[in-house]
């Protein structure tokens, strides 16, 4: 009698006992994690790196830890030549001084633009010395658009002339594609297409609020990069139509004097959801005189490989990407001159190391082949990205996806995630998935006006066709204020470093989700696709990789 009352206590007792010895287990690998992640971030920006600038020493230490870091955990080279390293060769340029840029009237009055109030000098690649005269069309945001039927340039003749656009593009439109559309390179291309000698950048009262104008004076002798190609010359899209500089509200403003159409109704027209603004002849012309230097440099992207264990899915590859660099050093803030990046993005790194780290110890290898991918110059324009995509290291047609982090903000306990482009592939299925089982929701673009989906190097994936996610800390709770507060207060700045309150326990958590999705997506069945009628999978992709229905 007592035996049988004592039984079913002994069970619970007994699966008591499991369950703390669980919970222990968890909270244990949980500080683990936590503490690997802390380790990396404290070594990645630390002031003996200097910023990681690309091209840098600091850098090359960086890459260095990254691909002993591979080792340790018993990796396979993925770069060249049996390395961790793919050598990515750059051509760097710089402002050699402040520029000239005057406003010529057509009565031969002659109106010099003030540099850091009306202007920011431009760093185009080419000659040392590059002048342009010619007058000027003003053709809104550039959009060139077919599904939308909308061409900025209709009934325009910019040809031999200087091309002036709006920075940005319509808030109507869906925030990806409206990032598609605010890239500077999408619009040089567009007026190279149609002959144009140069392009200018106008501000906007919606830039300006974002990222005032002045604040461009820190870093405008920062050099520029492009990657080189074959024979030498750097990989630009549109080199005989170079962008010759960026205009304040001031000076845009200097720029309309005497059109037929004044400032103020433009930038009325441009705040609206379709920013259809008037697109007119200025008057005069521009005479602009940009001095360059130039100089070749070589820096690295690092890779590593799981193999895949499933004989048919092992030649798919999936990478999950970070970058490596950061802007290095720059003028003083309040005394400080290095950028150390802790947040952007030595949080990413450190992720991708916690994500290799758990596929190694979880002694289950993903059905397909899994790459880690630190990519350098990701600040120069997503080059090493770029770089890899022309010229990847495994064959072209065997990467099947594409998941990349940058800038996590792990200063608080996120309950959701962004995750850019789900919606446009099946990646968004897998991500879902991995969401729910770490209890973590899924938002949205929070903002759209920053463009985020085309200025991190997934993006360099998407136009090689590959489905692709970004993955940031969501804005649920806290995380608005402080996702906003740190783009205020330092993003791209020297108080980006260690004294932050990062949340390494936050760290680890947005480490496990990412190993979920990665191993979602590399245990799947199929393939990822993009979706049927998505805008970037009908722009870049191959038909066999777009869904059918």
């Amino acid at each position: 009698m007592f035996l049988r009352k004592l039984l079913p206590m002994s069970v619970s007792l007994a699966t008591l006992a499991v369950a703390c010895v669980a919970a222990a287990q968890v909270s244990t690998a949980a500080e683990t994690s936590a503490a690997s992640i802390k380790a990396h971030i404290t070594f990645l920006a630390s002031d003996l790196l200097e910023g990681r600038d690309t091209g840098t020493p600091g850098y090359d230490i960086a890459a260095n830890y990254v691909a002993s870091q591979f080792a340790q955990l018993g990796l396979k080279p993925a770069g060249t030549n049996g390395t961790y390293f793919q050598p990515v060769p750059l051509v760097a340029v710089r402002a050699r001084d402040e520029g000239r840029y005057v406003l010529k009237a057509r009565d031969g009055t002659e109106t010099p633009l003030v540099f850091g109030d009306d202007y920011m000098v431009a760093r185009p690649f080419g000659p040392a010395e590059r002048k342009v005269t010619a007058s000027m069309v003003f053709v809104g945001f550039g959009v060139v658009a077919p599904e939308r039927k909308r061409d900025d340039y209709k009934g325009l003749n910019v040809k031999g002339k200087i091309v002036v656009v709006l920075a940005g593009a319509p808030s109507g439109f869906q925030t990806e594609e409206r990032a598609y559309y605010a890239n500077g390179r999408t619009k040089r291309e567009q007026a190279a297409r149609r002959g144009a000698v140069g392009m200018i950048t106008l501000y906007t009262p919606t830039d300006e609020k974002r990222r005032p104008f002045a604040e461009g004076k820190r870093s405008w002798q920062q050099w520029a990069m492009n990657w080189r190609m074959p024979d030498g010359a750097p990989h630009d899209t549109a080199p005989d139509t170079p962008s010759l500089g960026s205009l304040s509200l001031q000076g845009a403003e200097k720029l309309f004097v005497g059109a037929k159409v004044p400032w103020a109704k433009v930038i009325e027209a441009a705040e609206k959801p379709q920013g259809e603004t008037p697109r007119l002849e200025l008057p005069g012309s521009l005479d602009v005189t940009v001095r360059t230097e130039t100089k070749s440099i070589e820096s690295a992207n690092v890779a590593a490989m799981i193999e895949g264990s499933d004989p048919a899915l092992k030649a798919e590859v999936v990478v999950l990407s970070a970058h490596l660099d950061h802007i290095g050093i720059s003028s003083p803030v309040n005394g400080d001159t290095i950028n150390n990046g802790a947040l952007d993005n030595a949080a990413g790194i450190a992720t991708t190391l916690e994500v290799a780290r758990a596929f190694k110890e979880s002694g289950k290898t993903p059905r397909r082949s899994v790459m880690f991918l630190a990519v350098t110059g990701e600040e120069k324009g997503l080059l090493g990205a770029e770089y890899f995509t022309r010229n990847p290291t495994v064959p072209a047609a065997s990467i099947a996806a594409n998941v990349n982090l940058d800038m996590p903000i792990l200063t608080y306990a996120f309950t959701d995630v962004i995750a850019f482009g789900a919606d446009r592939s099946t990646l968004g299925a897998a991500v879902a998935r991995a969401a729910a089982k770490s209890g973590v929701g899924v938002s949205p673009d929070p903002l759209p006006e920053e463009g985020f989906f085309t200025r991190s190097d997934h993006f360099r994936f998407v136009e090689a066709g590959v489905p692709s996610i970004f993955l940031m800390t969501g804005f649920q709770g806290p995380g608005e204020a402080q996702f906003k507060g740190f783009l205020a207060s330092c993003y791209h700045k020297p108080c980006d470093d260690l004294a932050l309150p990062i949340d390494y326990v936050a760290g680890a958590r947005f480490a496990t989700l990412n190993y979920d999705i990665a191993r979602e997506i590399a245990d799947g069945d199929a393939r990822p696709v993009w979706k049927k009628g998505d805008f970037f999978g009908g722009k870049f992709a191959r038909p066999a990789l777009v869904a059918t229905e």
